[in-house]
């Protein structure tokens, strides 16, 4: 992972021990864990068939996968992790995201996972992702981004589309429909990989947090290259 020395926001750890006790400060939000990783994650994928959208896979699917040993030794990997993130209280899907369903909603602001934006919760949590085969995900440090709706240009075509006025309940509107948790990039601004087989861990938005929330996406989808994506 090579990151411009300003990215003061990412801290790289050398273990899961590490990853999983440290602690967001001093504006840091983003820890990743950097691995090079054995077996044949791309074998998984071809195995997996061409239905677009998103496949959650099961334990017993993979395991009934007829793959050859260094796609044996991927498997054990996808369980491993999972079984370590569940082994602290966590709740890992691993995702075959071959590219996404079409949204028909003629909203004036993109909202899907394509575009950068945060993870909120009620009490204090954090995201965990992985990438092990395809694109990966992007980050985008909180000094280089906007809210949309901050936007002038944007919030006048939200607030048009609304029907209503720039009041409390206006407000609400962007906060059901997840408008004012989605970003733009400054001109200058430079997107970092999450890079593959790295496991990271990120800060997300609850009350009480202690650093702003690491502004992410995923990668828009590339036509014949499908994910193999582990999140909680």
């Amino acid at each position: 992972m090579s990151l411009p020395s300003s990215y003061a926001r990412v801290r790289r750890v050398n273990s899961f021990h590490e990853l999983i006790s440290t602690r967001f400060e001093n504006g840091v939000n983003a820890l990743c864990w950097e691995r090079t990783l054995p077996g044949d994650f791309g074998e998984i994928v071809n195995l997996l068939g061409t239905d677009i959208g998103i496949t959650t896979l099961e334990e017993n699917q993979l395991l009934q996968l007829p793959i050859s040993a260094a796609g044996k030794i991927a498997v054990g990997i996808l369980l491993e992790d999972q079984r370590l993130l569940r082994e602290h209280g966590l709740d890992p899907v691993l995702d075959y995201v071959n590219g996404y369903l079409p949204n028909d909603d003629p909203s004036p602001l993109r909202t899907d996972v394509c575009s950068f934006h945060v993870d909120t919760a009620t009490a204090e949590a954090d995201t965990w992702l992985c990438t092990y085969h395809g694109a990966s995900s992007e980050g985008l440090p909180n000094e280089d981004a906007q809210r949309h709706v901050d936007i002038p240009g944007t919030r006048a075509a939200l607030l048009k589309h609304c029907g209503g006025e720039d009041n409390a309940e206006f407000l609400e509107y962007l906060s059901d429909h997840s408008f004012d948790l989605h970003y733009a990039p400054a001109p200058h601004a430079r997107p970092y990989s999450f890079g593959p087989s790295n496991l990271w861990r990120i800060a997300v938005d609850y009350p009480d947090c202690l650093v702003p929330p690491c502004i992410h996406r995923a990668p828009d989808p590339i036509p014949g290259q499908p994910r193999l994506l582990l999140i909680s």
